[in-house]
């Protein structure tokens, strides 16, 4: 079997590395797999159990700098010893593949370690392929001389670029401006999108025994450094619906939300039995999958649970305000092909949210399976296994 190395570090949330365990889980039924994880452990997330998980010493951005939290070694101790254990994984493996997610596209603050594997790879074993796996909007707008950057990181070291999206929604030519200049190949893999399973957990276990007439209401913002004010505008806009609406909500911090401001949540929900507060759970597809609304922000992988569930859903795209714009420019396609409802960050108040929730009651769930490609990550695998053997490509290209 032909080896994949597959590196994922993700900074603030968990979206790159929920996204990368499902390419991984993937992959590895073609290919024997190395999942290099550089961020902190998440309580409850399992990754792939089929392949070797190689974990780097753990570094995060906390207000736009790097952290290792109660490591006892240094920021710079940290970067050093995660740039020597990749090279000696190299070593070890000896891959035929080496895939990044979403650098060279971003990840730009982790050159220290990904242009010396890189350049050790070119120099030691130049038949290995060096491939990008980015998702479907990259956010922030580059400014030229970093489009050039990237540009010139792709043509000098990279053979491919994956880009998980479906073409009818979104191209990579929409995504970044200088798409021409990029010599590499490119494949639209589809979305990569965690389908839905028959759900083996009691319904009564997931909603604690919620009547039929009982509105179910799920609520989750990724990771939880952002996306406190969504979660608190419910709590608050419950007490309003609580005047004629029958309902009960199930709300998902996130593993990363400071503790203060979840003691804060608990607090304001403390005298309402309808409202469970919890951090993490790995059953959010079944969740959905049962509720008569999600409400969310609109990172990638939420977005990807609700067209694969169907599940009416209210999107609140935070993180726009500054330069980044990738969840208002999903969320506003999607709203405009009527697959969601959304509410700008500036109009949430628990009056309007409430009348949102009111009103998206009376739509009908849809059925997205026809309308894009879901299977981007069995999509993938099966393009690599190609690509790999014989460098033919049979997905579309650009």
């Amino acid at each position: 079997m032909k080896k994949i190395m597959f590196y994922c570090q993700y900074l603030s949330g968990m979206g790159h590395l929920v996204r990368s365990s499902e390419i991984v889980q993937n992959l590895a039924k073609y290919f024997q797999v190395y999942f290099i994880v550089g961020g902190p452990q998440i309580q409850g997330f399992e990754l792939p159990t089929q392949v070797e998980v190689i974990r780097l010493p753990a570094i995060w951005l906390e207000e736009g700098k790097f952290t290792v939290g109660d490591s006892p070694f240094t920021v710079e101790e940290v970067k050093e010893a995660r740039k020597k254990i990749l090279i000696t994984e190299c070593d070890r493996i000896k891959p035929d593949c080496l895939i990044t997610e979403f650098f060279p596209f971003g990840r730009h603050k982790l050159l220290f370690e990904l242009i010396p594997l890189v350049e050790y790879l070119k120099a030691t074993s130049p038949k290995t392929k060096i491939v990008s796996s980015l998702r479907d909007v990259i956010g922030k707008e580059s400014a030229p001389e970093e489009e050039k950057t990237i540009c010139d990181l792709m043509n000098r070291y990279f053979d491919l670029l994956l880009f998980h999206a479906d073409s009818r929604f979104q191209t990579f030519s929409d995504s970044f401006a200088r798409h021409k200049e990029i010599k590499a190949e490119i494949v639209h893999t589809g979305f990569v999108t965690q389908l839905p399973k028959i759900t083996f957990t009691p319904f009564d276990e997931l909603w604690n025994e919620a009547g039929l007439d009982t509105v179910k209401i799920v609520a989750s913002i990724g990771g939880g450094r952002i996306g406190h004010e969504v979660l608190e505008t419910l709590i608050r806009s419950s007490a309003i619906l609580s005047q004629s609406l029958p309902h009960v909500i199930k709300i998902f911090t996130g593993s990363f939300m400071p503790a203060e401001k979840v003691a804060h949540l608990r607090k304001l929900a403390s005298d309402r039995d309808n409202i469970q507060i919890e951090t993490y759970t790995p059953k959010l597809l079944e969740y959905m999958q049962t509720a008569d609304i999600s409400i969310s922000l609109g990172g990638y992988n939420t977005t990807m649970n609700i067209l694969s569930t169907g599940v009416r859903a209210i999107v609140i795209p935070i993180g726009h305000e500054q330069v980044d714009k990738e969840q208002l420019h999903r969320t506003q396609k999607l709203e405009n092909l009527g697959l969601i409802d959304s509410i700008h960050p500036q109009d949430l108040s628990p009056l309007n949210l409430s009348e949102k929730i009111v009103n998206c009651l009376y739509k009908n769930t849809l059925n997205n399976s026809e309308m894009f490609d879901l299977q981007g990550a069995e999509n993938t695998a099966n393009f690599l296994k190609s690509f790999l053997n014989s460098q033919t490509a049979v997905l579309s290209l650009v």
